[in-house]
């Protein structure tokens, strides 16, 4: 099994992950402003959940996958600051509840742990590779969420998600059947936690 053949047996509910009307509202300019600032509060929560569980699968990880991992903990870093700077720019305070779907994500992506490294690396990848395929959805994007889009299609995230299916594909070639199980059902968590991640962006984004 590669990354890339969970994608394909699961095309349905990926599309679900990748395709909604919060991206369809930023490539037309048509997302309601309040949509938006929930989606930018919640996913820095987020990426600051994310950041503490890739610090556990770094320690997890082989050699070959550490500059991999480490790269990307550190590109995180420099993502909160990104936040924080939008947020100050718009008006908007980050100390805010985490909404229980962005909680439920980050607290399946920290459960990982307990996994074997196959399922940690394969929801990484699905994470990231996620939200490749979404934001590339929504280019060029309207203004003034064109600055968002090119974040997340920009040529460096796109090299590091192939990066990250390199590092999944050798987990997954080494994975004993219950542990490639075990990293399809980690794949088909992520993509239902992303589509979750959409609607609750989504919700009430008319007010």
């Amino acid at each position: 099994m590669s990354p890339q053949l969970l994608v394909t047996n699961h095309r349905a509910l990926w599309e679900r992950a990748t395709r909604h009307p919060f991206l369809d509202g930023v490539r037309t300019g048509q997302l309601p402003a309040q949509a938006f600032r929930r989606w930018l509060v919640q996913d820095y929560h987020f990426v600051s959940g994310l950041l503490r569980a890739q610090a556990h699968m770094l320690a997890a990880s082989p050699r070959t996958d550490q500059k991999t991992l480490a790269g990307g903990l550190v590109t995180l870093v420099d993502e909160l600051d990104w936040f924080e700077g939008h947020a100050r720019r718009l008006g908007l305070s980050l100390d805010v509840p985490v909404h229980p779907t962005c909680r439920e994500y980050v607290e399946f992506l920290t459960g990982l742990c307990q996994k074997a490294y196959a399922a940690q690396i394969t929801a990484l990848w699905a994470c990231e590779r996620a939200y490749l395929d979404a934001w590339s959805g929504a280019v060029p994007g309207a203004e003034p969420y064109r600055e968002f889009v090119e974040h997340w299609t920009h040529p460096a995230f796109a090299t590091y998600v192939v990066d990250l299916e390199a590092c999944a594909r050798r987990a997954l070639e080494g994975a004993s059947p219950a542990e490639a199980q075990e990293a399809e059902q980690a794949f088909r968590r992520v993509a239902e936690l992303e589509a979750g991640f959409w609607e609750m962006t989504w919700e009430g984004g008319g007010t």
